[in-house]
């Protein structure tokens, strides 16, 4: 089974989020994080945070990209368990049941974004996701993204070879987003 976990390319989560997860995390959308709040009233790192953040099962802490990665299953149900945990301590689940329960369709939803169809993403696909609020609806996107393969017939490959490329986009119509992060972190130094 292949599952969603955090990933740092670099330190810009640690910038753009209030709480960025910890690399390694398994993740989930997190967009039950999000169920109280107005995103329409959002700013700075929250509203980052609410656009693009997947969520740690362990930390709640917010991860730009997930990458696709087997997991074992103990290690499924570790997560689920520390998911459970965090919607019972940070966010006022009644009873430790109803938080597996919950816990669970969270961590399969994120297996799920494993799957290219019916077949597995390979594993080391990266997942990113646009999340937006359309007429009261929470509605998230994902794209997947793939090491390129360069040339492997002895030439300098390399140089001209980007870590990633795009393979496939979910929607069509989506609209291109540009991220001032300055802006962001000007914003970010006001509420906090």
């Amino acid at each position: 089974m292949r599952l969603l976990r955090t990933i740092q390319l670099d330190v810009s989560d640690t910038l753009v989020f209030e709480h960025a997860a910890l690399p390694g995390e398994w993740a989930v959308t997190g967009s039950f994080l999000f169920m109280s709040e107005d995103p329409a009233a959002l700013i700075g790192k929250r509203r980052a945070a609410f656009r693009q953040g997947f969520a740690g099962v362990k930390t709640l802490g917010f991860s730009t990209l997930a990458v696709v990665t087997l997991v074992q299953e103990h290690e499924l149900e570790q997560a689920t368990q520390d998911l459970a945990r965090n919607l019972i301590d940070q966010l006022g689940a009644p009873d430790l049941a109803t938080a597996l329960e919950a816990a669970r369709e969270e961590i399969r939803f994120s297996a799920s974004l494993c799957l290219n169809g019916s077949a597995p993403y390979p594993e080391g696909t990266v997942i990113a996701m646009t999340r937006s609020q359309e007429d009261g609806v929470i509605r998230e996107q994902f794209r997947s993204l793939s090491r390129r393969q360069g040339r492997q017939d002895g030439d300098d490959w390399h140089s001209d070879a980007r870590a990633f490329a795009i393979i496939e986009v979910d929607d069509t119509d989506a609209v291109e987003e540009r991220i001032d992060l300055v802006s962001l972190l000007k914003d970010g130094d006001r509420t906090s």
